[in-house]
């Protein structure tokens, strides 16, 4: 027998594979699945190996299925990530170039050329395809394509040429997030951090203060009435500037971001913040209060001047009474303005002390902040000292208030992150601007929402818990900018400054895999509108391209679209995975909108969020050397379901290796050696491998590949080392066994490929594993008796076991007794009993089982807590058979005394006058060791 030995197995198959996956249109019923491309612009981790891997797993198992399987891939390189990596490598950033020499791997010479971002692409693409055919990923790469190939620009245009149409591509004016450094919008994908940022509006209350204007930023503007001081930094220099010709005081950064809003700025001077400490400002609603000093204080934060509202902001309590224990500002105090259920007259107080908090550095302050927000933000109400506002509820009187400050008292918007670190990819920080002739998708549209909620009802999502999640996305979703001014892309057709940006230009991308490998033989200039028209819609009559071509074009697409299933993580859900269903909706016909998708959880290591940037992963070639391909599928499809976050652990990986060698071990010992005697044990491992095909089967149509391989391969290993045990000499193979070699072999080739491909060969078979027949349960190879006598044997070895461990002590003999058949009956009853409560009253209601008394009713109590620790399958299984429990014993005395190495009898409960025996139950014998 030959040593497993993976990397070998890899090489034999690894570049024999690909062209066996290429799929065209039959006569089968198809499935086509897809997962979000990846932008190759760094190493791939194992993290990417998951998202990669489970599908294959999925496709492989279908294409067993008689199905034919579509999988296909391409790589996402538009927009300007790369772009900033290449110039922070061509500026020598110490950072960058040591990720990418030393995470990343990239040989020096390469490194020296990745100032042309179009390098980048094609190392990492190239990279990512060997990587991906070294993990054994059925992929049909005569699709692959990158967006920036010109055929696949010519498709782009012709979908928002669509969009448009439509009226879903429209110029506005909007806040972006905006790259300085690169003077262009940036999407997420574009960001190094900040990815989750959300775009705040802020409202800027304009306090008077010598002449001038202090503005201060706040999302709760109903709390001016509030107010009891300002807080300025003395650590700060702030500007004095004109704002739209009105004189301010304000921080400098916040003079830059004001200016990024459609403000004209002018510094007419400064003012140090020690100067404004001490002096008084006002507002109509609050009146004149003092500024107070404050080391706190942000300059970066709004604009860099705070308003102080002690009596409900936990933040300006904790701050104002730190400084009146110094015996300073004694007379100020707290101003109630909202109530709220459970809460004084002070809530910002009561959170504080509830919680215990002593200092303002206290880590909790910030949860006590989000408690009391949210508390009167829900229930709260405005007090009779607000004036007009007085009785309304605070949601109503935010945006009241908000309203007549813009209106009447000459207040700002101010936009601002919810984060404060956001990066561009170039390395930049990533502000937010108001873009006026920008073109924005107009995600908005309350008729494209309506459309959107209903695919997802439609939708096949798993797991289900996410739909949720996609219907709060379409819900919160604004307008989003879809062009930029530089990066790589498609131009925007007609308005060709503009490129389309990168999550806008990977929404049908689904739809042209079905297509790409004919559209890339054609010249991009005869790839108009109108020959996607024919191929998408079956409308017009184009004269660039022959007829016979599109009608073969136009027929693949047809036959594998719409999409099956997509796959992708979590994060996406807010961005791309919605994105792509406004899309169909809007240009996909009616019968072709995805029809399901599948969620990924995230990947750890060793209980850390994975991250590049940070140099927390494995990358995935790594992984491969050290451990092989059939490993790390193994482990990343069986360590958690695919929704599940999985925890990459090299300790728990090479566990999966020892599991792999076993399997190979066993299989090429099984099918060596053939021993047909037709023992009563060879029946019932056939018939628990039925269960197993059965589940592992049920499994993977739900996309459960943990629970799939907890059957396929640790249920059938735990089936044949009962089975062997259960023999009186090892024997290694037998017609049995050989019979579950070959399914065993079948029902792991999608998760180990490589290992059941060589397996599958030496059982003498000469096609691929991977379209060999999937293993289909056979009802009449199952014995629910035979499986019940084992369970029933192997449960009382256990008990045995358990004994021998307490007591300690090398034993004479074991005794096994035998419930009577009226505990049977009694077992019977309560099984099938509606309420177990009842157990003692049904029992006793038998004519036959009064006469026993309170052996009766001892006996009811005594079934009842073990039918209990029972599974209720079982329990229906032992109802339903009138096991003969003495003859199973007795045909297993030799097993059993050979297991312990001592005498064992099989007797009788009743009349035995062994005290103990009067504890048998039904499929519990007492046991009694000497």
């Amino acid at each position: 027998m030959a040593e497993w030995d993976i990397q070998k197995l890899e090489e034999k198959y690894r570049d024999v594979w690909p062209s066996t996956f290429e799929a065209d249109p039959d006569e089968k019923d198809k499935f086509y699945l897809n997962v979000a491309f990846p932008y190759p612009s760094g190493a791939m981790h194992v993290g990417h190996g998951r998202t990669y891997i489970v599908p294959d797993v999925v496709a492989r198992f279908w294409r067993m299925q008689d199905k034919n399987v579509l999988f296909p891939m391409a790589f996402h390189v538009t927009g300007t990530p790369v772009i900033g990596i290449s110039k922070r490598i061509a500026k020598g950033d110490p950072d960058t170039v040591r990720l990418y020499r030393d995470l990343y791997q990239v040989p020096e010479d390469v490194l020296a050329r990745f100032d042309d971002p179009m390098t980048i692409v094609q190392y990492f693409a190239g990279d990512y395809e060997r990587i991906m055919r070294r993990c054994g990923l059925s992929i049909d790469w005569r699709r692959r394509f990158i967006t920036v190939d010109p055929q696949y620009s010519k498709y782009i245009e012709w979908q928002y040429a669509h969009l448009k149409e439509g009226e879903h591509v429209v110029k506005g004016v909007h806040p972006v997030k905006y790259c300085p450094s690169c003077d262009n919008p940036v999407g997420d994908h574009d960001l190094l951090e900040g990815e989750k940022a959300e775009i705040m509006k802020f409202t800027l209350i304009l306090f008077e203060w010598q002449g001038a204007k202090i503005p201060c930023a706040t999302l709760r503007p109903e709390t001016v009435y509030g107010v009891t001081n300002l807080w300025a930094n003395p650590e700060v220099t702030y500007l004095r500037a004109k704002v739209d010709g009105e004189e301010w005081v304000l921080s400098r950064e916040a003079a830059y971001k004001l200016e990024m809003q459609d403000h004209t700025i002018e510094v007419t001077g400064e003012v140090s913040g020690a100067e404004i400490v001490g002096s008084t400002a006002s507002h109509p609603l609050c009146g004149e209060v003092p500024v107070l000093p404050a080391a706190f204080v942000d300059p970066d934060m709004g604009s860099g001047l705070v308003m102080s509202v002690p009596a409900h902001a936990p933040f300006d309590y904790i701050a104002l009474r730190d400084l009146q224990e110094q015996g300073e500002f004694t007379g100020i105090e707290p101003v109630a303005i909202i109530t709220s259920e459970g809460y004084g007259d002070l809530p910002a107080k009561d959170a504080i002390e509830r919680a215990g908090i002593t200092h303002q550095l206290d880590p909790r302050m910030d949860e006590v902040t989000r408690e009391v927000y949210g508390a009167e933000l829900l229930h709260g109400t405005l007090l009779a000292n607000c004036g007009d506002q007085a009785g309304k509820p605070v949601k109503q009187a935010r945006d009241d208030v908000a309203a007549i400050m813009l209106e009447e008292y000459g207040s700002k918007v101010m936009f601002e992150f919810d984060t404060r670190d956001v990066v561009c990819r170039c390395g930049g920080r990533v502000y937010v601007k108001i873009l006026h002739d920008q073109w924005f998708l107009q995600y908005s549209d309350p008729a494209w929402k309506a459309q959107v909620h209903r695919q997802i009802d439609e939708m096949k999502i798993v797991p289900q818990e996410v739909r949720a999640e996609f219907d709060r996305t379409v819900d919160w979703l604004k307008d989003w900018a879809c062009t930029r001014r530089v990066g790589l892309g498609t131009k925007l057709p007609w308005d060709t400054n503009w490129i389309i940006e990168p999550l806008s230009d990977s929404t049908l991308y689904m739809a042209f895999y079905t297509i790409a490998h004919h559209i890339k033989k054609i010249e991009p200039e005869k790839l108009t509108p109108e020959v996607f028209d024919y191929i998408i819609y079956g409308t017009g009559n184009p004269t660039t391209v022959p007829k016979e071509t599109l009608d073969l074009i136009r027929a693949e697409f047809l036959y594998w679209y719409p999409y099956n299933y997509r796959f992708s993580a979590k994060d996406l859900i807010s961005n791309h995975l919605t994105f792509q269903l406004f899309h169909h909706r809007a240009v996909m016909e009616e019968d072709k909108q995805p029809q399901g998708m599948v969620i990924f959880g995230m990947g750890l290591l060793n209980g850390a969020k994975m991250s590049s940037s940070k140099g927390n992963v494995v990358l995935l070639d790594d992984a491969l050397n050290e451990f092989g391909p059939d490993t790390v599928r193994m482990f990343l499809v069986g360590s958690a379901e695919p929704w599940q976050d999985f925890d990459w652990r090299n300790e728990l990986v090479i566990g999966a290796k020892k599991q792999i060698e076993r399997f190979w071990n066993t299989v090429s010992e099984g099918i060596a050696v053939e021993e047909n005697d037709g023992r009563e044990i060879d029946g019932w491992l056939i018939s628990r491998l039925q269960h197993r095909i059965e589940n592992t089967t049920l499994a993977l149509q739900n996309f459960q590949t943990r629970q799939a391989l907890q059957e396929a391969f640790f249920g059938i290993e735990a089936d044949l080392k009962w089975y062997r045990r259960r023999l009186p000499t090892i024997a290694p193979g037998s017609a049995a066994v050989q019979e579950l070699c070959s399914a065993w072999v079948r029902l792991l080739a999608p998760v180990v490929p490589y290992t059941s491909e060589e397996l599958w060969h030496q059982m003498g078979h000469d096609e691929p594993v991977a379209f060999a027949p999937w293993p289909v349960a056979d009802a009449a190879k199952i014995d629910e008796r035979t499986e019940l006598a084992e369970e029933f044997l192997a449960r009382t070895v256990e008990d045995i076991e358990s004994i021998m461990r307490i007591i300690q002590m090398k034993p004479r003999a074991v005794n096994l007794y035998v419930a009577p058949a009226w505990k049977r009956q009694v077992f019977s009853i309560i099984a099938g009993a509606a309420d177990p409560k009842q157990a003692v009253k049904l029992v006793m209601a038998d004519e036959g089982l009064r006469g026993k008394g309170k052996a009766a009713a001892d006996a009811a109590k005594q079934v009842t807590k073990f039918i209990h620790r029972l599974p209720p399958e079982l329990v229906e299984s032992v109802a339903a058979h009138d096991l003969d429990e003495t003859a199973v014993l007795t045909a297993a005395q030799e097993f059993l005394q050979r297991e312990f190495n001592v005498p064992v009898r099989v007797l009788e409960a009743e009349g035995s006058g062994e005290m103990k025996a009067d504890a048998a139950l039904p499929f519990k014998p007492a046991i009694v060791i000497e």
